[in-house]
This record gives C-alpha cells, structure tokens and sequence, in this order.
C-alpha cells in the first residue's frame, strides 16, 4: 500500500508536467490529462486511507515518486502528443501488472484492501487503453520510450518495496 500510495503521487506528478507541457505540444490532450489526474488524487486518497487504517507511514519513496514524476512528465510532454501517451500505456502497463499481483496476494488475506484496489484497476485500465488510441506502434516515442518507462516504473516499484 506504501509503494502504492507513492506510485499514485508520481502518477499526478507526471500528468502535472504533461499538462503543462502539452499548452504548447498538445493541447488537444489537455482535458483528457486533467482527468487522468484527477483519476489519481482520488487514488491516492484510496490507498492514503488505507496507510491511515494500519496505522502506517507513507514510503520512503514518495518524494522521490514525485521529482522523478514531474520530470519525466516535463520531458514527455515538450516531446508531444505521442510521447505523453506512450508514457501512461508503459506506466499503466506495469502498475496494472502490480495491482493484480496485489489483488491475488490480498484477496484472502485482506478483504478491504482488495476492495480498495478493485475500485482503482478499472480507471488505470481506462488510461491505459485511451492513450494506447493515440498512439500507432511503430511510432518512435512509442517503440523508445514504452519501453524505457516501463522498465523505470518496475525500478521504481521495485525500490519503494525495499525502502
């Protein structure tokens, strides 16, 4: 739930950057990133709350989470409208990977947790599925940078585990 709640602070910080930077690459992608985020502080809310509800503190990553968010978010979005959406198909590509790893580990063991990560999947799809439209997989954003920010997502993840 830490790493989680971590992932979902990084999430907003990225679409903050895209934001900001799609005024000038991709404006018709604003209102769409708007929402994503949106999607995210709600999110984080969710596994906030669950922090709240085992007594826990938030990762060690969070901070981190957001710097590396809000740059990566900055660079894909002065790079345009195929680079901003190949960065949430290979971030949601993992995080969904994640949550349903967590969704098999908790389901017995922990009900409301399951339940609070059930309620997230299907929005992160969502993401994930939108922005797949915008892009063609030959693209070269695409084929560079999928795969790269996949690969920093798992790094990410896999850090905030051991912090």
């Amino acid at each position: 739930m830490k790493v989680d709640h971590a992932g979902e602070f990084g999430a907003i910080c990225i679409y903050t950057g895209q934001i900001w930077m799609a005024r000038f690459r991709a404006p018709g992608l604003i209102l769409e990133l708007m929402e994503f985020r949106s999607h995210e502080r709600r999110h984080r809310a969710i596994f906030g709350a669950e922090l709240e509800r085992r007594g826990q503190r938030r990762c060690r990553s969070y901070f981190l989470c957001g710097a590396g968010g809000l740059l990566l978010g900055l660079i894909t979005g002065l790079l345009g409208r195929s680079a901003i959406a190949a960065t949430t198909v290979a971030v949601e590509s993992v995080v969904l990977s994640h949550l349903e790893q967590q969704l098999e580990c908790l389901r017995d063991v922990d009900p409301e947790a399951a339940s609070a990560i059930s309620a997230i999947v299907q929005e992160e799809k969502e993401h994930h599925d939108r922005s797949a439209a915008h892009v063609v997989a030959t693209n070269f954003w695409y084929r560079t940078l999928r795969p790269v920010v996949a690969a920093g997502t798992e790094s990410v993840i896999w850090l905030g585990m051991r912090l």
